[in-house]
């Protein structure tokens, strides 16, 4: 575990991210005075999570998604329908 100061952590943050990207360091602390205050490690790459079409089949949508503009204008703007 290698131990950097905050000015030196400032300076060649690109390349304690690309020792720890790369696997040279697992984490690298970042201290203040002497006194660890941070870590930088490496984040676990996780899988999207987002699924496409879960909700298929469970509602359908209008022929015409502009039909009723007129409306819903009305409900945030008080304007009257015609």
């Amino acid at each position: 575990m290698k131990t950097v100061n905050i000015l030196e952590a400032k300076s060649t943050l690109s390349k304690l991210i690309d020792a720890v990207e790369t696997g040279r360091e697992k984490e690298i602390v970042i201290a203040r005075h002497g006194r660890p205050v941070a870590r930088l490690t490496k984040i676990d790459e996780v899988g999207s999570t987002v699924r496409l079409g879960i909700a298929k089949g469970l509602f359908s949508a209008p022929e015409s998604i502009d039909e009723k503009n007129e409306l819903i204008a009305s409900f945030f703007y008080g304007k009257p329908t015609k």
